[in-house]
Formats: structure tokens, sequence, C-alpha cells
């Protein structure tokens, strides 16, 4: 293998999604450097690498084990609650556990499904940008909510919630589809958190601020009934 090959290959392939933002971001650099507005110009260089760097989008080795359920997203596990699922998912209005993963500005945001379902509702739902850390950004913020219905009837739910500074949340799926785990479903612009509504009686196996790897990391298993897991940091 070359050099450059080797170099390359050390970089993870770049979501089209991104592509237009790349572009602004250099159309705008390289128009500093036109106007010799070298510092702005450079500092235009370091934002394009970082938009490139975004966009990111890495193949992932997911777990197929029956039962697992997978991150959604990379990030950091903020919270683990215990709380009513909000009313676009359309699920019973019961207590289930929710795992919120925090995904900051240097995080991959290309979001997988967290088992293999089918998709029974999709709810776009409007708000504001608060710091998607906080508890009420589930209720208050811009959101995308995914209900998944597994081949054993089992049901759960994803919330895409925006954050500070995302605008966008893209999705790739509709009603109807069936997807596989690991199987990307949609993307948020540009630091966000995702939501993960395990079925009734499903304890957690992942531990509070414990990073994660969208597509390969455990937070359930569908199987288990025994406790949840408790963590330290080391």
């Amino acid at each position: 293998m070359s050099i450059i090959q080797s170099i390359t290959s050390s970089f993870a392939p770049i979501h089209k999604e991104g592509y237009r933002f790349i572009a602004i971001f250099a159309a705008v650099t390289l128009l500093f450097f036109w106007l010799r507005f070298s510092p702005l110009g450079w500092v235009g260089v370091v934002l394009t690498m970082w938009c490139a760097y975004f966009f990111r989008d890495p193949a992932r080795v997911t777990p197929l084990s029956e039962g697992l359920v997978i991150s959604p997203a990379d990030g950091r596990v903020s919270a683990i609650e215990n709380v009513i699922p909000p009313p676009e998912l359309d699920l019973p209005r019961e207590t289930m556990t929710r795992i919120s993963i925090f995904m900051n500005v240097f995080d991959v945001h290309v979001n997988r499904s967290p088992v293999p379902a089918r998709v029974t509702k999709l709810t776009y739902v409007p708000g504001l940008f608060l710091n998607a850390e906080l508890n009420k950004a589930s209720e208050d913020n811009e959101r995308q909510a995914i209900t998944l219905e597994t081949k054993n009837g089992m049901q759960m739910g994803v919330v895409q919630i925006a954050g500070l500074v995302a605008r966008r949340i893209v999705r790739f799926v509709d009603e109807g589809d069936s997807l596989q785990v690991g199987q990307r479903f949609g993307l948020i612009r540009f630091g966000s958190r995702v939501d993960v509504y395990l079925p009734k009686g499903i304890a957690p196996l992942a531990c509070l601020d414990q990073r994660t790897v969208a597509g390969e990391t455990v937070l359930a298993d569908l199987g288990f009934s025994g406790p949840g897991r408790n963590g330290r940091k080391a």
C-alpha cells in the first residue's frame, strides 16, 4: 500500500448530507484569501476541515445477538431515568427507562437503529434549541420521534433532539420501513441528543457518563430481566 493510500484509508467516509456544507465553508474560505483577508482565510481552513470531520460516517461492526439494544448515537450517556414517554411516540402511558445520549460537535452525528424492527410511527415536533443536556429539552426542543416494533411485538422509542447549535434533523426512513440493527436512520446537525425508551421491564446495561459508539455499544438486552449495571470512572 502506498503512503497516500495509507493516509486516505485512515479517514472515515463523509456522508453525502455534508457535501453542501463543506462546499460552502470552502467557498467562503477561498473568498477570504482572494480578498487578502488571510487571518480569516486560515480560520476558514480550520472550519472547513472541522465541517468535513463533523460529517464523517465511519463503518461500524454491529453485534448481531438477538435481543441486544445497540446505541443509536456516538456520545456520552448523560441520563438514565424512569419516565413516561412523550405522547408523540404513541407508546403506552406507563413508566419506561429512558437512556439519553448527548452528542457534542466532535462526535459522529449519523444515527443508527438500536434493534431490528419496523418503523410504526414517525412524528416531527418543531420546538426550541435549548441545551440538549437539559431535561426539558425532551419536551421543548425540536425533535424527531421514531417508534419501533420488533418481530416479537416489543415497542420502543428513539427520539432525535436538536440542541443549541443543531438546526436540522434529517431522517432517512419512512413509516412502514423495516430496519436492520445498526442501519442508518438519520442525522442531526450540529450538536444534539438521542433518547432511547426501552420496553417496560428492560433494565439498562449502559452506565451514566459511559461513552457510546453508534452501532456498536450495547445499551440493553431485551432477553435480560436482571438489574441494571452500575459503573465508576477509573
